[in-house]
């Protein structure tokens, strides 16, 4: 019997790709898209690339259009124009569901666990595409559990219980059940005391050093200390890359943000 069975039953950096640029080694590629919500455009032309290994943060104001760009990506959202390519593949019209498949795995904005489920319960529902591989559920399981802790503390407890730094975690570690090899994670800090930012983020490193590339989607800079690459966005567009020095000058990350 697995873990979760059992807690149901109980209830070196690699060097950044400009936006616009082309890279052999990048594991996504979002050329020229445009994208919105009815007939509301909300993108205008998004470039950005992100290689094999990196942890990119995609930096903005409120309505820069972080999130539309993230839904673009995953599928969860039809793109008007433009290209989004990964691992060489042309996945612009792809379904949520394929882009899941093929290793394109968000955690949305507010968390958004099941509350009325246990957090067994919740990680079971993040491996549903992974189900037929039970040894690889059951290995993964024990990995996220060593990110986290506390989840395995409260397996047999109501999500909806769970604090709203546990929330995030458990939000996080769902979708890693998913087997991502891209995980884009929007807006992880909003709402947390900083002392959970902070432990969110140091494991943000750990689930990269150990072979995820990761997307933050955030409004804090202070997402800038787990990244290889700062990718800051204006009006639906990525109108700059930081790399190296300028993702801890924070008078840089200032002026780019600001214009």
């Amino acid at each position: 019997m697995s873990l979760l069975e059992e807690a149901d039953e109980t209830t070196d950096a690699l060097p950044a790709v400009p936006a616009g640029a082309s890279d052999d080694d990048a594991l996504l590629e979002v050329r020229s898209v445009r994208s919105g919500y009815g007939n509301l455009p909300v993108l205008h032309g998004v470039d950005l690339a992100i290689r094999r290994g990196q942890t990119a943060v995609l930096l903005g104001l409120n309505g820069a259009g972080k999130t539309t760009t993230a839904q673009n990506i995953c599928g969860s959202l039809r793109t008007w124009s433009g290209t989004i390519a990964f691992d060489g593949q042309d996945t612009t019209h792809w379904s949520t569901k394929r882009c899941v498949d093929a290793g394109i795995v968000m955690v949305p904005e507010g968390r958004r666990v099941f509350p009325e489920l246990n957090v067994a319960k919740n990680l079971q529902v993040g491996a549903w595409s992974q189900r037929r591989d039970r040894a690889w559920v059951d290995e993964q399981l024990e990995q996220v559990l060593d990110y986290f802790p506390r989840l395995r503390e409260r397996l047999g407890q109501l999500a909806g219980t769970l604090s709203g730094g546990e929330q995030q975690m458990l939000a996080i570690a769902r979708g890693l059940m998913a087997r991502p090899r891209l995980l884009i994670i929007d807006e992880a800090s909003m709402g947390l005391a900083p002392v959970i930012v902070k432990d969110v983020f140091d494991i943000v490193r750990r689930i990269n050093a150990d072979g995820v590339t990761v997307l933050l989607i955030e409004q804090n800079v202070g997402a800038l200390e787990v990244a290889d690459v700062g990718l800051v966005m204006e009006r639906g567009r990525v109108v700059r890359a930081l790399t190296g020095d300028e993702l801890r000058d924070r008078t840089a990350v200032s002026e780019a943000l600001m214009g």
